[in-house]
């Protein structure tokens, strides 16, 4: 029997969306106020779905326990009340939007769970804007 179990997190982040690339009438047109060169942050809300077979030992499909503590250690701790652009790695080179973030959030939460199970990710930036991405 398949079973999705979800875990909901939240971390507050400031990010700047825009291409050094690009100047700054083309990032004003593209990005708009998410261009503003002091950033500005969001309250995001985070849900991460695992889905696979129940254990007949346990009857988990994952420990919620450890699934809290994953999404904690990699997720929590590296990203809430950070400034994405400046202090998280990942975010060195790509834009920090809800897209990517979402994107790296997966990569850094798949090598943790195990490969029988699929891992999804539903990112909030605000109530009513958010990204879901599956692998």
């Amino acid at each position: 029997m398949t079973v999705t179990v979800s875990r909901k997190a939240h971390f507050n982040a400031a990010h700047r969306l825009f291409r050094s690339d690009w100047d700054d009438a083309k990032n004003e047109e593209v990005f708009g106020k998410c261009n503003n060169p002091f950033y500005h942050g969001h309250n995001y809300d985070l849900i991460v779905h695992v889905t696979g077979e129940i254990d007949k030992k346990t009857g988990y499909v994952m420990d919620m326990k450890v699934l809290k503590d994953i999404i904690k250690a990699e997720i929590e701790d590296a990203f809430d009340h950070k400034n994405l652009n400046e202090q998280v790695p990942e975010f060195k080179d790509l834009i920090p939007t809800a897209e990517n973030i979402a994107v790296v959030i997966w990569e850094k939460l798949r090598p943790h769970i195990s490969s029988d199970k699929k891992l999804e990710v539903t990112l909030y930036e605000t109530p009513r804007n958010y990204v879901v991405y599956k692998g």
